[in-house]
């Protein structure tokens, strides 16, 4: 069994690849490759954390089952640290043997911004080159790296709650820090929101025609980023509509307010990528693609890292048996 920490993950899981690898993802759970059941939740009342248990399984060789399970610490964010605490467990699809376990918080931070530039391609303008990243943490550090692949040439501006934070991350990454959120969003062509936000942060008149906006931060029905107006205005993409439905809280608070029904959704990414339905139409509509997440990524994510590190002699090989 090989075991990868953080720095074995970043070292054997490169942005470009993994948008890639991202991409076939997509289109192949359009085809229906993966089993992908909702994740499940374990919640103490009054707990301020939960344990998040997220199976997939790939029948086409090699097989493989996967799970991630993680405990969530929203709080985290505010001490630096990165709310998800877990991992990625990989076993053989046949035979039941566990082949890996690969640390989470770091294969998570990449495989979402890889799928945020993922849905740049499939969803953006042409020639869109100004870029508003809204949050400092793990995510928001991740984006820039995507964007700045996914978008030649990128013009990045980055927003944070903590502005000296904000400054400091964009110095090392050679981005601009905005002071205000409206700032930073007003005249984006690519917007990518990726903060640790409760309640809505965004106003749907800050989003320029044409914009896409990537919605990440926000993974649970209590937690919403993305105001209804903003959500209604848009032309809207999820990855997966049964987790849309079930467990985003953007989507079900437009939803509750009477904003959208759940025929707003136009289409997941993958049926894009596929071209199995319609992506934008225009140069001129507002897109927006809202990002849960899904343990298909994971088991895809894990299996491109635990090979690479394999091939590179990383990470720690652990006797089972």
């Amino acid at each position: 069994m090989l075991v990868l920490g953080a720095r074995d993950v970043a070292a054997s899981l490169p942005m470009a690849a993994c948008i890639d690898a991202m991409r076939d993802l997509f289109i192949a759970m359009a085809d229906g490759a993966y089993f992908n059941p909702l994740r499940q939740r374990a919640r103490p009342d009054g707990c301020a954390s939960w344990l998040t248990m997220m199976p997939a399984r790939r029948d086409a060789p090699p097989a493989l089952w996967a799970l991630k399970e993680m405990a969530v610490a929203p709080a985290n964010a505010a001490a630096g640290l990165d709310p998800i605490q877990g991992a990625v467990l990989l076993h053989d699809g046949t035979d039941g043997r566990l082949l890996a376990v690969v640390h989470a918080g770091a294969l998570t931070a990449i495989r979402t911004a890889a799928v945020s530039a993922v849905a740049v391609g499939a969803l953006a303008r042409a020639g869109a080159r100004e870029v508003a990243i809204l949050g400092t943490g793990v995510q928001g550090r991740a984006h820039i790296e995507a964007m700045r692949l996914a978008v030649p040439g990128a013009r990045i501006r980055l927003w944070g709650r903590d502005r000296e934070r904000a400054a400091r991350l964009a110095g090392e990454t050679g981005c601009s820090a905005v002071a205000a959120l409206a700032d930073a969003v007003t005249g984006a062509d690519i917007v990518c929101a990726c903060t640790a936000a409760l309640e809505p942060v965004t106003r749907p008149e800050w989003f320029a025609p044409g914009c896409h906006l990537n919605a990440v931060g926000s993974s649970t029905p209590a937690a919403r980023e993305i105001d209804a107006a903003t959500i209604a205005r848009a032309a809207l993409f999820v990855d997966r509509r049964e987790a849309a439905l079930a467990e985003s809280g953007d989507i079900l608070g437009a939803l509750a307010a009477g904003a959208i029904t759940p025929a707003h959704i136009r289409a997941e990414l993958g049926e894009v990528l596929a071209g199995k339905a319609p992506g934008r139409r225009d140069p001129h509509e507002f897109t927006l693609y809202k990002a849960l997440g899904f343990a298909a990524l994971d088991l895809a994510a894990a299996e491109l890292a635990v090979r690479e590190a394999a091939r590179a002699g990383r990470g720690t090989d652990v006797p089972w048996q």
